[in-house]
């Protein structure tokens, strides 16, 4: 498959390179996500150029935590989804947060564990559905909690 990596102790754009992974497949309770849009945050600026927390990155890692696309497959165990759903990532997943430490989703596929999934409301667009889960949430939490304290 095709995907972007940060290359491993970048600190510029230049250290970011599309490359050729194998195909992921789901392992148990996992479901593999065909992207089909992807939405940059500031964040993902920040780890390609070596500025985010923790420094430059330490392995070679696919960028961008914030994607939407469609179930391709699923693997067993998995409940909540099944092939042709339309789904986005969680900003979290178990392990950590998408685009750093954990791969993210510049890639034609991604393999995510199902809890980590979201389904996309009906008339949404994967483009407009890409934008929810980092961005729109820091929005959502910085009006309708930070904002609201009495």
């Amino acid at each position: 498959m095709r995907a972007y990596e940060v290359q491993k102790g970048t600190t510029t754009l230049d250290g970011l390179r599309a490359v050729q992974r194998p195909d992921p497949q789901p392992g148990h309770g996992e479901v593999l996500v065909r992207v089909r849009a992807v939405s940059l945050n500031y964040r993902d600026h920040l780890i390609v150029t070596g500025r985010y927390f923790g420094g430059p990155v330490s392995r070679d890692v696919i960028p961008v935590s914030d994607g939407a696309g469609e179930v391709l497959s699923i693997g067993p165990g998995v409940t909540r989804f099944k092939p042709t759903d339309r789904v986005a990532g969680t900003f979290l997943q178990t392990g950590g947060a998408l685009g750093v430490p954990l791969d993210g989703m510049l890639a034609e596929t991604v393999v995510l564990n199902e809890d980590g999934l979201v389904s996309i409301p009906l008339g949404l667009s994967f483009e407009e559905a890409a934008t929810l889960p980092c961005a729109a949430v820091t929005a959502w939490n910085a009006l309708m909690v930070a904002g609201n304290r009495v």
